[in-house]
């Protein structure tokens, strides 16, 4: 009896990865996908703020504003304790800019696979939020030192909302630039099949 062999996974491009390809130009484009390709293939890669994500949905989840943000800023590594300082006090923000603790919860949200001409890019919310009133946001943070780009939000915006049934049914999008506590969304005007062909281009 021979075993069952397993299935190869699929290289795609991260979210992150693909919004940072379309903020290039020029024929670095070609070569930053293929090194999207081998990194996936490989499985490399290290996410320094798994514990500050996981502390945020806590915020959201047991209603105490911020105090799990600001444990977590002391109970990380040394080496990622400036990192987590430097992210606490917009999330904080931002965090309350979402009104009372108790009028907020969080929202199981899925990973979807997006096909872009043939590249692959996994879409991934990092958790979502259901507000008091019935309004269903699902999150993506920005963590980079610099604002996201127009065409990051566009970019980020759109693929999370052509693949929202997958990835939380009747949400919103939302992008928040965590170090600036400042929520992006879809711009009024937005043209879908624009953005489309844009990003297929």
């Amino acid at each position: 009896m021979t075993a069952p062999t397993s299935t190869p996974l699929t290289p795609y491009a991260t979210l992150l990865g693909f919004t940072r390809y379309v903020d290039r130009t020029g024929p670095t484009k070609a070569t930053f996908v293929g090194g999207l390709r081998k990194q996936r293939a490989s499985r490399h890669g290290f996410n320094p703020h798994g514990q500050f994500v996981k502390a945020l949905k806590a915020d959201i989840a047991f209603h105490t504003g911020g105090t799990h943000l600001d444990q977590v800023a002391d109970q990380v590594k040394p080496r990622w304790r400036p990192l987590y300082q430097a992210l606490v006090p917009g999330a904080t923000a931002w965090l309350h800019s979402l009104g009372e603790p108790g009028s907020i919860e969080p929202s199981q949200t899925r990973d979807a696979l997006a096909m872009l001409g043939d590249l692959p890019v996994k879409i991934n919310p990092h958790f979502g939020v259901r507000h008091a009133d019935g309004r269903v946001e699902a999150v993506r943070l920005h963590f980079d030192e610099t604002p996201p780009s127009e065409e990051t939000v566009l970019a980020t915006l759109h693929l999370m909302a052509r693949h929202m049934d997958a990835v939380l049914p009747h949400a919103e999008p939302v992008l928040v630039d965590v170090r600036r506590g400042q929520a992006h969304r879809m711009p009024d005007g937005a043209k879908a099949d624009q953005i489309e062909r844009w990003l297929a281009g």
